[in-house]
C-alpha cells in the first residue's frame, strides 16, 4: 500500500493493487488510514517504553489506558486481575484506579517478576491493593493459586498481557474466563502484533499467531462471550474505531 499526503490539495492518496482512491485530508477516513499507519511507526519505534505510571514503566499505549480506565470505573470490578506484570505500571495505574474508587485489589501474575521490579513494587505506596503471584500463567498450580484467591462473590475483569502467541492466549482465556463475571471482560490484549508482521522489528508469522486470532476463536466456541469493543461513554467527533495496539480484544460475558 502506498499513501501520499498532499497537504495543498488536501488529500489522502492510496494506492493498493492497483487502484487508486482518495480521501480529503481532514476526514474519518484519513484518520483512520493515517492513525493505523501511525501505530506501525510507533510500535517500531518503541513509542509505548517512553511512559511510566507513579514511577514504573508501564509500556502501553496511553489511549488504550484511557479506554480501559473508563471500562474500570464503569465496571467498578473488586478484583482486577493481569498476566505479564514487567516493570509493574500497569498494575500501579489499575491500583490507583482501585484507591480513587474505594474499591478493588489487583492480582498480577508472571512466569518471571524480576527481583528488583519485586522490591520497586512491594515497596510502592500502592502495594496494599496489589498481590504478585510467580509462576507460568497457563500453568494448573498457578490458575488454581489465582482462583483460590477470587471470592466466590466478588466482581472480575481479566486483562491479558503476559505470552502474545497464539497458543498461549487461547490457553490463558480458557484457564480464567470462568472467573468473568457477567457484564464484565476477559481482555486478550495486544492483538495489533497482526498488522506488524512487515515492519523491521515485527515477524512473519504475528499475521496469523497473534492474541486477536486467539480471540476470535475463542468467542466462536463460547457464545456466553461476545467479542466487541466497549462503547465510549463520551463522543462528539464522527470517530468509532479506537486507534489501539488491542483490536478484537474485548471478550464480554453476556
Amino acid at each position: 500500500m502506498i499513501l501520499t499526503i498532499d497537504t495543498a490539495a488536501r488529500t489522502l492518496s492510496v494506492e493498493e493493487d492497483g487502484r487508486v482512491s482518495r480521501h480529503p485530508l481532514y476526514s474519518r477516513e484519513a484518520f483512520e488510514l493515517l492513525g493505523h499507519e501511525w501505530l506501525r511507526l510507533g510500535w517500531n519505534q518503541k513509542y509505548t517504553y517512553t511512559f511510566s505510571w507513579l514511577g514504573r514503566p508501564i509500556i502501553q499505549l496511553p489511549e488504550d489506558l484511557i479506554r480501559v480506565q473508563e471500562v474500570i470505573y464503569r465496571l467498578k470490578p473488586d478484583v482486577i486481575i493481569e498476566t505479564g506484570v514487567a516493570h509493574g505500571g500497569t498494575l500501579m495505574f489499575y491500583a490507583t484506579l482501585c484507591k480513587a474508587m474505594g474499591r478493588g485489589r489487583v492480582i498480577g501474575i508472571d512466569i518471571d517478576i524480576r527481583a528488583h521490579n519485586r522490591v520497586a513494587i512491594e515497596n510502592h505506596e500502592l502495594a496494599a491493593y496489589i498481590t504478585l503471584v510467580t509462576g507460568d500463567s497457563i500453568a494448573a498450580d498457578t490458575v488454581g493459586r489465582v482462583h483460590a484467591l477470587v471470592g466466590d462473590t466478588e466482581q472480575v475483569l481479566v486483562i491479558l498481557d503476559s505470552n502474545h502467541t497464539k497458543a498461549h492466549v487461547a490457553a490463558e482465556l480458557e484457564s480464567y474466563h470462568d472467573l468473568v463475571t457477567p457484564g464484565s471482560y476477559i481482555v486478550a490484549t495486544d492483538g495489533f502484533m497482526q498488522s506488524l508482521s512487515n515492519v523491521p522489528r515485527g515477524t512473519e508469522s504475528w499475521s496469523w499467531d497473534n492474541p486477536s486470532a486467539a480471540a476470535v476463536e475463542f468467542a466462536a466456541a463460547h457464545p456466553e462471550f461476545v467479542l466487541a469493543q466497549p462503547r465510549w461513554p463520551f463522543n462528539e467527533s464522527e470517530l468509532s474505531a479506537h486507534v489501539t495496539h488491542w483490536p478484537s480484544a474485548w471478550l464480554r460475558r453476556m
